[in-house]
């Protein structure tokens, strides 16, 4: 069984970043059993100067074992044949 880790790129305050965890929390949520282990992070642009020179545009961000899977709003169905594509 795989490890995959999701990242969300937000900032306190952010109903697009509330969004994006909504969505990150029912997509995990109606993992078949038997699928990937997911490690969920959540990082504030506002603890991290690299982080926000470089996202502060589009939060939220969602990555995917460090790679940007999407910005802004993020689709359920997407998100979820990312994490199964494995």
């Amino acid at each position: 069984m795989s490890t995959l880790h999701v990242t969300l790129i937000g900032k306190p305050g952010c109903h697009l970043c509330d969004d994006a965890r909504a969505v990150i929390d029912e997509v995990v949520a109606g993992l078949p059993s038997g699928g990937p282990t997911i490690e969920r992070e959540e990082l504030s642009i506002l603890d991290d100067p690299a982080l926000h020179d470089r996202h502060w545009e589009e939060i939220p961000v969602v990555l995917i074992d460090g790679k940007v899977h999407n910005y802004w709003r993020i689709d359920p169905d997407r998100l979820r044949s990312a994490l199964l594509a494995d």
